[in-house]
């Protein structure tokens, strides 16, 4: 079982935030375990994109020291062993754990070091990390010193960079020089794109040169872009859960990816956010067979097709 797309910063667990923020004096506004939960997860009736998003604010406080980021990136694979994974691909944004003064690098070299931990305790795993890259207006030093970082430990559990954050505020176009770098380095990359916004973000992702896709699924709405994908053999990390909470549909029931699938697309199963969307890849693959009608069959075709376009061999 392999799982592509996961979030550190969503996957973090509620035990560890709390227990961090009492190691470190930061109050959370939570006044015990349960309603630091509710704060980190999203509620069922979850009503807009920014509701979602405002779970990530509050792990992001204790991944602040070196410390943090081993721990928590100690755990997520230990999580992911525990599910049965034999494959994972873990990303986060260093720039946002510098509050207390680490550099990227010293960010990186943490998350390297609580990855290998996991690997020795959990040798029936593998795991990889993917520096992300923020759509924000003035960060563009940042998003550079991240291809940087990415560059000086590829190969050390390190296996490539992405584009995270908000697409619909920041278009895909506006990060030309920091794909130029990308490109310059050789770096593997995979994109966000087509989850906030529409076909155009994606075709210009694929300018970019990425093989992948986080999401993706907006492709659905422009044939001729789907028979792109199909001819570049282009992978989609398709997270059905996550795309529910941030509206990217009404009901999962209305989710676009059979219609991908069926169609030819090289779609994978994907989680996101373990603790943000109360899920992992157990239920997404049970979500997606009961919900969404996908068979044993099809489920083992996307195991291929993720096999195919990891990052790690």
């Amino acid at each position: 079982m392999i799982e592509l797309h996961l979030h550190l910063d969503g996957c973090v667990r509620p035990e560890t935030v709390w227990e961090l923020a009492k190691e470190q004096q930061i109050d959370l506004g939570a006044k015990d375990l349960a309603e630091l939960r509710y704060l980190m997860q999203v509620p069922e009736d979850c009503k807009t994109l920014h509701e979602c998003l405002e779970r990530f604010d509050v792990p992001l406080k204790v991944m602040q020291t070196a410390d943090a980021m081993e721990r928590v990136t100690f755990e997520l694979v230990e999580d992911l062993a525990k599910l049965g994974l034999h494959y994972g691909e873990i990303r986060f944004a260093p720039q946002l754990s510098l509050g207390k003064g680490l550099s990227q690098d010293e960010v990186v070299e943490a998350a390297i070091k609580g990855a290998k931990k996991g690997m020795e305790a959990y040798p029936q795993i593998k795991c990889g990390l993917i520096l992300c890259c923020m759509r924000g207006e003035n960060n563009q030093q940042e998003n550079l010193q991240t291809i940087e970082t990415a560059k000086k430990y590829l190969g050390d559990v390190v296996c490539a960079v992405d584009l995270a954050g908000a697409e619909s505020l920041y278009p895909t176009e506006n990060f030309a020089a920091v794909f130029e770098k990308a490109n310059a380095y050789h770096l593997p990359r995979t994109i966000h794109a087509g989850e906030a916004a529409g076909p155009d973000s994606i075709r210009q992702a694929l300018v970019y040169g990425t093989k992948r896709l986080g999401h993706g699924v907006n492709a659905v709405y422009d044939d001729a872009l789907v028979q792109e994908l199909i001819e570049k053999g282009i992978t989609l990390e398709v997270c059905v859960t996550s795309n529910y909470h941030t509206k990217l549909v009404d009901s999962i029931e209305k989710h676009p990816v059979k219609k991908l699938f069926d169609a030819g697309v090289r779609v994978t199963v994907n989680s996101d956010n373990m603790t943000v969307s109360h899920t992992n890849i157990c239920k997404e693959i049970q979500i997606w067979k009961e919900r969404l009608g996908f068979t044993d069959a099809d489920m083992a075709k996307m195991q291929e097709y993720a096999e195919e376009a990891r990052f790690l061999k």
